[in-house]
């Protein structure tokens, strides 16, 4: 049954940003033994599915119009934050003011304001090459900062780093777009750790590899630094604050096989597998068996006359590691344009435990 929040439950306290259908969400609140008590979506439909799931979670809405003063604290904050800008298939315009990317800038701020004892972010491969420009933040005064005497030759600095990405004596030359988000973290006095992850590492068929940081504040209550005059107004899209809450489900899988040790051994894929699969049928067979679920019937792509095939929601459902009709339910009443939008955006559960477990417990 689903455990609704309240004063009597100890668990650590999760603040979601960017939740999408909260596969992160599901993967910190097991690494942390955690309860989410709260959420940030613009997407309205997405929200549907957030809502119903998380029934007890408020909808902030839009992060560039949040009050942090007046939100609950939170022990881990997590969240991927746009990836339009640095992803290898976009237009690559990078961690910058004016992008959707660039509203990392807002969820520095609400770490900065919140101070969570823990951050977990997530982001596409294209946070490790992607461009940056990270200014100097409020107050910082470089030339006091780095006195002549204590800063290397120019001309040795760009001997040692003679490529165009080398960051060199110039703090606002560009640099990828995870240095910026790790030097951001470290200006707000966080420890971080990162991780590149594919998903075929836990097992899944497919690859969609991503980038995991997990942060560990050091310093309590440090002075405030003005992370969003850094970077401008990045934009924030359409929406207003909400908390449209579906109704309760009757439950909400606490435990669905996905969470679970990756079986060991070789998989022997069944006649039936073979004739369906042919040569995936291996992959899917091991799946099946780390997920506890077979392969949804009847086929994995939906046939149109017009734009020919599309992948079927409840396949993509699947192959994300996410219990039947997590998306997909009836209820949620989302056109499978939807469900594909939030599926395509989303977080492999098991993924992001492998990550974050690794990361906090190395």
């Amino acid at each position: 049954m689903h455990e609704p929040n309240d004063e009597r439950d100890d668990r650590l306290r999760v603040g979601s940003l960017f939740s999408g259908y909260g596969g992160l969400d599901l993967a910190v609140e097991q690494v942390f033994d955690a309860r989410t008590v709260w959420f940030a979506e613009i997407n309205e439909p997405v929200a549907r599915v957030f809502t119903h799931h998380w029934p007890d979670a408020p909808n902030l809405g839009d992060v560039t119009t949040i009050d942090w003063r007046e939100v609950e604290p939170v022990d881990v904050l997590c969240g991927g934050f746009p990836c339009q800008d640095v992803s290898t298939v976009g237009k690559r315009a990078g961690l910058a003011p004016g992008t959707r990317s660039g509203l990392w800038a807002y969820m520095a701020t609400a770490i900065e304001a919140l101070q969570p004892e823990w951050v977990v972010i997530e982001n596409v491969r294209g946070l490790l090459s992607a461009p940056a420009i990270r200014a100097p933040s409020e107050g910082d005064d470089d030339e006091r900062r780095n006195p002549d005497a204590a800063t290397p030759d120019t001309a040795a600095l760009r001997g040692m780093e003679p490529d165009p990405w080398g960051l060199g004596d110039q703090s606002t030359r560009p640099l990828r777009a995870l240095g910026a988000v790790l030097g951001d973290l470290a200006d707000l006095r966080y420890n971080a750790r990162w991780i590149g992850l594919p998903a075929s590492a836990v097992g899944a068929p497919h690859p969609r590899f991503r980038v995991f940081i997990l942060a560990h504040r050091t310093v309590p209550n440090p002075a405030g630094l003005g992370l969003v005059s850094r970077w401008g107004d990045p934009g924030s899209g359409e929406g207003a604050e909400r908390n449209d809450r579906a109704q309760p489900p009757s439950h909400r899988p606490r435990d669905t096989g996905w969470a679970s040790a990756l079986a060991g051994g070789d998989v022997r894929a069944d006649r039936g597998l073979l004739r369906r699969w042919g040569r995936y049928a291996a992959a899917i067979a091991r799946w099946e068996r780390i997920t506890g679920r077979p392969a949804p019937a009847p086929a994995p792509a939906i046939l149109n006359q017009h734009e020919g095939p599309r992948p079927a929601p409840a396949f993509v459902e699947w192959l994300m590691g996410l219990p039947a009709g997590w998306v997909t339910d009836p209820e949620l009443a989302l056109t499978h344009a939807q469900q594909l939008t939030a599926l395509g955006n989303g977080v492999l559960p098991l993924q992001a435990v492998a990550a974050v477990r690794s990361l906090r417990y190395r």
